[in-house]
């Protein structure tokens, strides 16, 4: 068995302590508090564009119902929300080719809105969709014969 002298017992004790030492020291900190600041940015979007993607073509006074249907262009970099589309006869548009019979006006179709979209449109051209709406020409009891073959500017616009 090895004997220890008096000068490694000392020895051996001050490494001891400065591993003990040593080691504290690496799991020593100070606590402290602060404050910054900073700073993020928003974006910016543009106007979505209200497609119609339904063909319409034979309109006569109290004929049939036809369906407006479409789609959306979304020139943004992200997806636009859209809770609603609107659907109206243009109010400058009208048509007189005959000026003894009353003018084919937005007064001669009935509209029907369509149906609220409430859904985020994704970036892109033609997507998403947009249903429920329908347009007639009205029976006004009148003569209507200067809204034969016309082709009648529909607006849309979202919110």
């Amino acid at each position: 068995m090895a004997r220890f002298t008096r000068k490694k017992k000392v020895l051996a004790f001050f490494t001891a302590g400065l591993v003990l030492v040593g080691g504290g020291v690496a799991f020593a900190y100070w606590t402290t508090s602060g404050t910054g600041t900073g700073t993020v940015a928003t974006g910016t979007n543009v106007g979505i564009t209200v497609n119609q993607t339904s063909t319409i073509t034979g309109l006569y006074p109290d004929g049939p119902v036809v369906a407006l249907a479409g789609n959306f262009t979304n020139t943004n970099s992200g997806p636009a929300y859209v809770a609603q589309v609107a659907v109206a006869v243009d109010p400058a548009w009208s048509a007189r080719a005959d000026a003894g019979k009353p003018a084919c006006t937005a007064d001669d179709f009935v509209l029907v809105q369509p149906t609220a979209t409430n859904a985020d449109v994704p970036a892109g051209t033609g997507v998403g969709s947009w249903a429920g709406a329908s347009i007639r020409l009205a029976n006004l009891g009148t003569n209507q014969d200067n809204c034969k073959s016309v082709t009648v500017n529909l607006v849309y616009s979202s919110n």
